[in-house]
């Protein structure tokens, strides 16, 4: 018996959650169905969940599929939840994307399919509700060709489509050769010499699809259970083993992290290697740090890495998890007693460092709490949501008493309200949401302030030079003064200030991608009085350089200018050809760009760039201009300038280093209290 971690994602209301249901009774874990509408799904545990008929947490179930043991993730389908999505992504070894008969290709779906080709993920594709009304089989097979990928291998047919009694009739399509040959020389010199056999067709087909080269569609209802019997043998037969040698050192990912009943943290760990067992003590974090990190002075592997002891195990079984006192390579476990762990930590030994697969939030807003609501609690409950969605950002205004959340849109809002309330009895209400902006430097830029001297009331020397970096190479903290010319406490106090301080540039924005240089460095030696204890106002502090570094950075960043740049969406927009004419000007005024114009028959295909702050505008404003015919899709694609004379500011919630008189009065203030 083999294992497979299998992950199941669709766009929203597309039935993921009801084919985990029908898969789960099909491997006899459960005798009854549950419905999404019901409320009463294996997968859908929270509350909100069940009250709107959508996932928002991923949920693990296991069952056995004859010889194969599966451990299946249903994740969210809502973009607002993307963030749930991308961890799980990390730790499968195949995937089923669910696409709805009846709605076809959707937005969400071609995010998620380009994302699983990238990654290299075996990839089944499952078409449902083919027992609704409205419900197609050619239409939809060419979107997903079209649409998604043109590798695609048809697993049969379609009948009765839009009945009850709709059904899928396995047997390879005659194109399945075509597609297969493409990838294979010698299969394609087999089928010129008309010597291909069903058996090595079969062959081709399942090490193609375990090599994310080709992609097999059935078409089926998880409702009825048409063509899931035909979905099971594919995910049996065509998906890959999980791989790993339960005798290596261990090494795993944690894509999951909750509170348990005592508040305790339980992670959600896939083990690539090794065996881990309870009382056994593990390092974990973000891993090592890379070459150019370590030459540049970056923190050792001791500043980054934390440890603990594993407190207890459970493993996924039959539809749920269950203790056990060891948990080996391949399979997923909950984990407990490792009280500092966070969402993307390697366990034991580091793999490829947890990367972002889909775009970062772009909305930011106010969480204000009602009347008698607690602050300091709402702070706290609110960084407890962040533990476990690690994308979702918090920045506290210490001064207004307000805290901001970044976020992918309104419907997130609704789930942290509802989370707030529900879990820890807070009444809260949103402000405004606005498009979140970064800074980018323009050139290079460099400031020094050295011990005691023009008004530096800190006992250290700190410089800096600040140069632009290429989009998505984050900071690069580097020197260029001796590692060992002051204690090395001191070089990490003036890093980690940097990174802190780059949240927030000269417009309030944070500045994402920049090297900053460390050019002049100094302190002052530990000193005491003749028979007394140590003397701080004699001694350099990790405190002087935590206070300073800020003053330098911003100098450095205001002689190098920065330059605000606005979240932009990549949008496609379809409508009736005729009415192209009054919806160019709205997108006109919109500050939307079309790139490019499709006419295809009746209807029209618009792509090109919108301000992410004016895409809720655009969806709301098309149903009116395209008489309910258009279709909107659209997902952040990139940072663009914002347009000058109209530079956004974001308010400070620092000590606002731009201000040096402001700042060493919010400072002693600080450290006064």
């Amino acid at each position: 018996m083999h294992l497979l971690n299998l992950g199941i994602l669709a766009h929203v209301d597309a039935g993921k959650t009801s084919l985990t249901e029908r898969l789960l009774h099909s491997a006899g874990v459960i005798d009854e169905i549950g419905s999404v509408d019901a409320g009463n799904t294996q997968t859908d545990s929270l509350a909100l969940e069940r009250q709107r008929g959508i996932t928002i947490k991923s949920a693990v179930v296991s069952f056995a599929l004859g010889d194969v043991t599966v451990n299946l993730i249903d994740t969210p389908g809502h973009p607002d939840f993307i963030a749930e999505v991308e961890r799980v992504l990390g730790v499968l070894d195949g995937a089923v994307l669910v696409v709805s008969a009846v709605e076809g290709v959707q937005p969400q779906t071609r995010v998620l399919m380009r994302t699983l080709q990238r990654l290299r993920i075996p990839t089944l594709v499952f078409v449902n509700k083919i027992d609704r009304r409205g419900a197609r089989y050619d239409a939809v097979l060419r979107a997903v060709r079209e649409r998604l990928t043109a590798d695609v291998v048809p697993m049969g047919t379609a009948d009765a489509l839009g009945a009850r009694a709709a059904r899928f009739v396995p047997g390879l399509a005659p194109s399945a050769l075509d597609v297969l040959a493409d990838h294979d020389d010698a299969l394609l010199t087999a089928y010129v010499e008309g010597t291909v056999s069903h058996g090595r067709l079969r062959a081709a087909l399942a090490d193609q699809t375990r090599q994310a080269l080709v992609h097999p569609v059935y078409f089926g209802s998880a409702v009825t259970g048409a063509g899931v019997d035909a979905l099971v043998d594919g995910i049996r037969e065509l998906l890959p083993a999980a791989g790993g040698d339960p005798e290596a050192p261990v090494s795993g990912t944690v894509f999951k992290v909750e509170r348990g009943p005592a508040g305790e943290k339980v992670a959600y760990a896939r083990m690539f290697s090794g065996t881990l067992r309870t009382r056994d003590r593990i390092r974990f974090g973000a891993g090592e740090p890379s070459e150019d990190e370590s030459r540049d002075g970056a923190s050792s592997d001791g500043d980054t890495r934390a440890e603990g002891r594993i407190t207890a195990i459970s493993v996924f079984d039959q539809g749920t998890d269950s203790r056990d006192d060891l948990v080996p390579a391949g399979r997923i476990a909950k984990l407990w007693g490792l009280a500092d762990i966070r969402i993307g930590d390697a366990i034991g030994e580091p793999r490829k460092a947890y990367g972002h697969y889909f775009a970062p939030p772009t909305l930011e807003t106010i969480v204000a709490p009602a009347d008698g609501t607690d602050r300091r609690a709402l702070h706290r409950a609110l960084t407890r949501l962040a533990e476990q969605d690690p994308l979702i950002g918090l920045r506290h205004d210490e001064v207004r008493q307000e805290t901001f959340v970044s976020l992918y849109g309104e419907v997130q809002k609704e789930v942290i309200q509802a989370t707030l309330a529900d879990d820890f009895g807070l009444d809260v209400t949103f402000r405004e949401t606005t498009p979140l902006c970064v800074e980018r430097p323009v050139g290079p830029g460099a400031a020094v302030e050295f011990n005691k001297k023009d008004a530096n009331p800190f006992l250290a020397t700190v410089g800096l030079r600040v140069d632009p970096a290429p989009v998505g190479s984050g900071v690069r903290f580097r020197l260029e003064v001796e590692l060992g010319s002051m204690p090395y406490a001191f070089f990490k106090a003036v890093e980690d200030t940097v990174r802190e301080s780059l949240g927030q540039g000269l417009h309030g924005w944070q500045v994402p991608d920049c090297t900053v240089t460390m050019t002049h460095s100094g302190y002052s030696p530990r000193q005491s009085h003749a028979h007394q204890g140590f003397d701080k106002s004699m001694s350099s502090t990790g405190y002087d350089f935590r206070g300073l570094t800020p003053l330098v950075l911003i100098e450095a960043l205001r002689r190098a200018g920065t330059r605000v740049h606005e979240p932009m969406h990549r949008f496609r927009l379809e409508a009736p050809a005729d009415t192209l004419a009054a919806v160019l000007p709205v997108l006109a005024r919109l500050r939307a760009v079309p790139q490019s114009t499709e006419t295809r028959g009746a209807s029209c295909a618009l792509e090109g760039s919108v301000p992410a702050a004016h895409v809720h505008e655009l969806e709301q404003q098309l149903p009116g201009l395209t008489r309910g015919e258009g279709e909107l899709e659209s997902a952040f694609d990139h940072y663009a300038p914002a347009p000058r004379g109209t530079v956004p500011e974001r308010r400070r919630t620092d000590l606002n280093p731009l201000n040096r008189k402001e700042y060493l009065l919010n400072l002693t203030r600080r450290v006064s209290n």
